[in-house]
């Protein structure tokens, strides 16, 4: 368990470091068109990193159900949370998802990074968004785990 918390938490201050020092120097040229899926990325991985620490902390304080065999889904999670961070930019911006269009000219970019974060925080609801949005545009059927997974509600 510590290990896992180390992970997080160093995870968390790389990630809080690679922001400032965009902030504050920017990016390479080269990589300026990338900037805001770097961003939206870094915060999905933070939303992930927050649902992690409070996952630590129900499963081993609150409800004293820790186990080492969820200790790979603590490692994996916040890099699935920064993958759905970077399809959530490219949704919005291909306009397959839409925020409010009585959004503030002044907010800039915080609509994608509200976008990204909740992604990252919430990686499961978001994949089944995405897997609706495929059928409806394109016909695409759910993924098996997302069936297992719905089969799996109706059992209960």
């Amino acid at each position: 368990m510590k290990s896992v918390i180390a992970y997080l938490l160093i995870t968390l201050a790389l990630i809080s470091i690679a922001f400032v020092c965009i902030e504050a120097y920017g990016l390479p040229e080269i990589f300026m068109p990338l900037d805001l899926a770097m961003r939206c990325a870094m915060i999905s991985a933070v939303g992930g990193i927050l649902y992690c620490l409070r996952s630590v902390y129900l499963n081993r304080c609150v409800h004293d159900r820790w186990t080492k065999s969820w200790e790979v889904w603590y490692y994996l999670r916040p890099i699935t949370s920064l993958i759905c961070g970077v399809v959530a930019y490219i949704f919005l911006k291909a306009g397959l998802v839409v925020l409010d269009a009585s959004q503030d000219s002044d907010a800039g970019n915080y609509g994608y990074y509200a976008f990204a974060f909740f992604a990252g925080l919430n990686v499961d609801k978001f994949i089944a968004k995405i897997e609706e949005i495929g059928k409806s545009l394109f016909g695409i059927d759910k993924t098996r785990n997302a069936n297992l997974s719905d089969e799996n509600k109706e059992n209960k």
